[in-house]
């Protein structure tokens, strides 16, 4: 089964739930999931979101300047692999 999603990661739960409540509040539907192992850095949790939310989540991130950032990506899932792709860092 192929799943795919974006996802925002943080090295900081603060600012992971900073980032989940702004994307919330403009009306994005996301949500906060461990942080796949494949970006083996940071807090353990990331903000999840609609790949074709990715544009709206990068002008969330541009303007907000969230400290801590990983960065934004865009993960392909296939059997329990994940690939991502880099949207920004």
């Amino acid at each position: 089964m192929q799943e795919r999603f974006g996802i925002a990661a943080f090295r900081s739960r603060q600012q992971v739930l900073r980032l989940e409540a702004a994307l919330k509040k403009e009306g994005l539907g996301v949500r906060v999931i461990s942080t796949p192992r494949e970006v083996a850095l940071g807090c353990g949790l990331s903000v999840r979101f609609e790949t074709q939310d990715a544009p709206r989540v990068l002008a969330a991130v541009n303007r907000l300047r969230p400290q801590n950032m990983i960065g934004v990506y865009d993960v392909e899932k296939t059997g329990g692999r994940a690939k991502l792709t880099v949207l920004r860092q």
